[in-house]
């Protein structure tokens, strides 16, 4: 699986095997930000409740510094593709010409 470091948005390759997980203490090899932190996990999400979308999950007050929750699931890397937005904005263009 790769995600992204939310501080410097580097692509990190993760061990996809059974079990493996990132670590309380891992952090990103470019800029040292922790890497087990609610801004990388695949639950964290603004408009929700505590900013979480675990219902089970503790409320944690700095959400780019590392924490114990158990709940941690890393976001995968959304692909940044250019070509897709190239592609979305010369259709809205050629739909909306007059």
């Amino acid at each position: 699986m790769v995600i992204s470091c939310f501080h410097c948005k580097n692509s990190l390759e993760l061990d996809s095997s059974p079990g493996s997980r990132v670590g309380f203490r891992d952090s990103c090899p470019r800029c040292s930000s922790d890497l087990h932190v609610c801004l990388n996990c695949e639950f964290y999400d603004e408009s929700a409740h505590h900013e979480c979308r675990e219902t089970s999950a503790e409320w944690v007050k700095k959400k780019d510094s590392s924490n114990v929750c158990e709940y941690f699931r890393p976001r995968p890397a959304q692909s940044d593709s250019g070509d897709g937005k190239k592609k979305t904005l010369s259709a809205l263009d050629d739909l909306f010409k007059r």
